[in-house]
């Protein structure tokens, strides 16, 4: 028997190519008709694998979920350390494809891989001592700063023309210059602002400030 000339489709070979489209050209560039055109298969036959655009795209943003590396709170040392390594891979993964951040910072929904994601924090907060309100008020507020971090460069915002800041903003004289140093700037931002929300948790944990 012959091989057939394009490969079988799956959902995973379909949410990889979605993803790479939205990763290349955004979220408004997904359409059923561009996937289609991609895979080399007719439109009609995508729906034998997700019935609505709607459940397409949850399966493209939870593949990006599914890139969250969640072993440190397997066992872990403690809570800030575990939150610290999680909060660093899930920048990662949405750095990787910042297109989808929109989509994800809507909720976990019923994608597995960010309900998991959201159990696993639970879980490391309450079994740290927690009560059950903080720590989901923790998780909501770790996840609100990670994908705020990865939403847009801060430093590549800035007009590399040093003319427009001359005559009005005099402490932004050397503004045209962050442009070229985004990453370090955002990174060294990220990293911050991740310091210091860790340390002001500890100083709110349920044990800070007891003598054993």
């Amino acid at each position: 028997m012959a091989r057939p000339r394009t490969p079988l489709l799956s959902r995973e070979r379909i949410v990889a190519a979605a993803l790479s489209l939205v990763d290349a050209d955004g979220l408004d560039a997904l359409s059923t008709r561009r996937l289609a055109t991609e895979l080399s298969v007719s439109g009609p036959s995508l729906y034998n694998h997700f019935a609505t655009k709607d459940d397409l795209l949850d399966a493209v943003v939870d593949s990006v979920m599914g890139e969250v590396d969640l072993s440190m709170f397997d066992a872990p040392e403690d809570w800030r350390t575990a939150l610290r390594d999680w909060a660093r891979s899930y920048r990662a993964a949405l750095a990787a494809h910042p297109n989808v951040v929109p989509v994800l910072a809507q909720g976990p929904g019923r994608r597995p891989n960010a309900l998991r994601l959201a159990d696993a924090v639970f879980g490391c907060l309450v079994d740290a001592g927690w009560p059950r309100g903080q720590a989901t008020r923790i998780g909501a507020l770790m996840r609100y700063f990670i994908t705020g971090s990865a939403l847009g460069s801060f430093a590549g915002g800035f007009p590399e023309d040093a003319a427009v800041y001359a005559a009005d903003y005099p402490h932004l004289g050397e503004a045209h210059l962050l442009a070229e140093h985004r990453r370090a700037i955002d990174e060294g931002a990220f990293e911050t602002g991740l310091a210091a929300l860790l340390d002001g948790l500890a100083l709110r944990h349920p044990t800070a400030g007891r003598t054993p």
